[in-house]
């Protein structure tokens, strides 16, 4: 049985305490891997490591750093298909998801922050008569918590090393518990590409444990967090009276607003991924559904036919459409939704069982669920189920639609199917969400803000965002004669 293990220093560590936890495959539902349950003595020992580089990598050149950082980059390509595997398996992934984008985007966020730190440049302001020159340094804040969540595990992972690590800082890390395997094999490449020892240490364990260790350290200057909005609001009440920085990326509800005049047949293809791509297991995924009359009809019968289609199995079967559930636990609160929504008065259109995979009996796996709910303040639709799941309602008119996409305490993203122009610059701007797609889901530029409103979250990653997050503004005024 492999053993996973922390990565502090440069080095592979057994945890202090010699306890583990055990890492199940979610396709077979079988342990087949331990990692740290590490304690305060791991991270402590992680921060002192930490500690001990930033000197040194702070006053590291941009140069050398894009050096390093792209390195990276291009080991995690060159291992794109053992990388794949491991996700795929440790996630219950489909293995072309893993192939096609998770792996591809943690060596793209490597890559765009390696450029984007040599251009990240800061302001000058000469006051012409009082003699006075104001400019502004951009420095590292030193060793910086980065807490990421199992749904895209490299991928998010890297989203928040990346740009800390360009900054200048060093960083203690820790993925999520439930997946711990491919940021076990990045300390692995991050050796390979010459990443100084203390730069980044990554420790595994429970949120609770692990996690709380991170956040609460006296001396890690700040927290970046994905994940639920519950934890969230902990890290918030423990990190903000600590005076630390917090960039924290939360929940999502988010809704898919459908008009008539839209692009028929594109917007279908779109809404089946942005309903069940990942098993739904994707915080960006649109999973409440609102359609104009007109169509509404045709577009259910229409979805339903598309989502009968796909395929639920083995992760590394290439036919493969839905993989397994992360954990039998999220399997069960998926589950627990669905009897909800009978409950509430709505009716499932298709899914809603469990799959038995013939050679993967024991696994995570469910049928891709469509619910007509009758309305929208009903708990399916107002609370987040991070699985395959969505529900659909019809609308009349924009006042209704945006009354209904905005009644959630959540605020993350929302898509938008209509080719009228107008009507697009009206909703877009009234929409409570920190991302909008219009007639497209998922298209990511990383050069833009992401982040959410409301119980979504605080602060914004991506591009100078991010930058600017991992560093503190000092301003000096000069006068002259």
């Amino acid at each position: 049985m492999k053993k996973i293990q922390n990565y502090i220093n440069g080095e592979f560590r057994d945890p202090i305490s010699d306890d583990w936890l055990e890492n199940y495959d979610p396709s077979t539902g079988e342990v087949y891997s331990k990692i740290p349950n590490s304690s305060m003595d791991d991270v402590e020992l992680a921060y002192r490591s930490a500690e001990a580089a930033f000197e040194s990598w702070s006053n590291t050149t941009l140069e050398k750093r894009s050096g390093i950082l792209m390195k990276i980059a291009s080991l995690i390509d060159e291992q794109l298909d053992r990388l794949a595997a491991a996700e795929s398996k440790d996630n219950g992934k489909p293995l072309s998801l893993a192939i096609s984008v998770d792996i591809p985007r943690a060596s793209s966020n490597f890559r765009f922050f390696a450029h984007a730190i040599t251009q990240f440049s800061t302001e000058a302001h000469e006051s012409i008569g009082l003699n006075t020159m104001n400019f502004t340094l951009r420095q590292p804040l030193g060793v910086v918590g980065c807490i990421s969540p199992w749904n895209l595990p490299l991928y998010l992972f890297t989203w928040k090393i990346a740009p800390a690590l360009a900054a200048g800082n060093t960083v203690v890390a820790k993925p999520s518990e439930v997946t711990p395997m491919t940021a076990f094999l990045l300390g692995e490449i991050c050796n390979e590409a010459g990443l100084p020892k203390g730069v980044l240490n990554i420790v595994h364990g429970m949120g609770p444990s692990t996690g709380h260790s991170i956040v609460s350290h006296p001396n890690i200057k700040a927290i970046s967090f994905t994940g639920g909005t519950k934890t969230g609001e902990h890290i918030a009440k423990i990190a903000a009276p600590m005076f630390k920085k917090l960039s924290l990326e939360l929940g999502g509800k988010n809704p898919n607003i459908i008009f008539a005049d839209c692009n028929y047949d594109k917007m279908l293809a779109v809404t089946l991924k942005s309903s069940f791509a990942n098993q739904g297991q994707i915080c960006l995924c649109g999973s409440r559904i609102f359609v104009e009359r007109p169509l509404y009809n045709k577009f259910k019968e229409d979805l339903v036919h598309k989502t009968k289609e796909l395929k639920v199995g083995d992760p590394f079967d290439a036919k493969t459409n839905i993989g397994a559930l992360v954990s039998k636990s999220h399997l069960e609160k998926v589950q627990s939704y669905i009897d909800l929504a009978k409950e509430e008065g709505g009716t499932i259109l298709c899914g809603g069982n469990r799959v038995i995979v013939d050679g993967f009996e024991e696994g995570y796996y469910l049928e891709p669920t469509v619910i007509e709910v009758p309305n929208d303040l009903c708990r399916v639709n107002q609370e987040e189920i991070f699985g395959p799941v969505v529900t659909i309602m019809a609308f009349d008119t924009e006042e209704e639609v945006l009354k209904m996409a905005n009644s959630v305490k959540y605020g993350l993203s929302a898509t938008l199917w209509t080719e009228n122009i107008n009507r697009t610059m009206r909703i877009s701007k009234k929409l409570e969400a920190g991302i909008v797609w219009v007639n497209t889901w998922l298209n990511r530029d990383l050069r833009t803000p992401f982040g959410g409103m409301k119980n979504s979250g605080v602060g914004r990653e991506g591009g100078f965002e991010a930058l600017k997050f991992f560093t503190e503004p000092k301003n000096i005024c000069i006068r002259y004669d």
